[in-house]
């Protein structure tokens, strides 16, 4: 029995379909979870005082991550301002490396492996300097830049996220003014 050239489509059309469907069934957790996710615990602060940011990676593949490496640099908008003045005090968490050395940046290597849809987290914190200018449209701004590898090293990928940028406002002294008497 000889196939014609439209059965000979329509077969390759079934399995394409089939694959495709193969394909998008995989576990909604991988495609559903974002691989970083970042918090600071102040949207406002003021000089002398702390913020914390926390970095949490979960791994969004179906395998393992086997190296994932992380570093969080200041934007050019909070570099650009000469009297924003800052310094990373710690750097903790679930990594086999977590540095600020120069005090203005910092870097992460997590603890591998990190099983798919598990999670790894890094908390740094820095310090508004006493003097650190502050007022309106002050803010220290952060990105990070993630990569990660993953099905046995053959694969990887990375992106740049925005961290949540922290306005610096002015301490109020919170005392009467002698001359009013409020």
């Amino acid at each position: 029995m000889r196939r014609t050239t439209l059965g000979r489509l329509s077969l390759s059309a079934i399995l394409a379909f089939v694959v495709a469907l193969l394909g998008l069934a995989q576990p909604a957790s991988a495609a559903d979870t974002p691989p970083m996710t970042i918090s600071v615990d102040k949207q406002s602060a003021t000089p002398g005082s702390t913020v914390t940011i926390k970095l949490t990676f979960t791994n969004d593949q179906t395998t393992n991550a086997q190296f994932v490496y992380q570093s969080i640099q200041p934007t050019w908008n909070t570099t650009s301002d000469p009297g924003l003045k800052y310094a990373f005090a710690t750097c903790a968490g679930d990594t086999s490396s977590c540095t600020v050395p120069n005090q203005q940046s910092g870097a992460v290597s997590y603890n591998v492996p990190i099983l798919p849809g598990a999670s790894r987290t890094a908390t740094l914190t820095y310090k508004i300097a006493a003097d650190s200018a502050c007022g309106p449209s002050r803010r220290i701004e952060f990105y990070t830049y993630l990569y990660y590898e993953y099905q046995g090293g053959q694969a990887k990928k990375d992106g740049l996220y925005p961290v949540g940028g922290t306005d610096i406002a002015c301490a109020t002294s919170g005392t009467p003014s002698a001359a009013t008497g409020r």
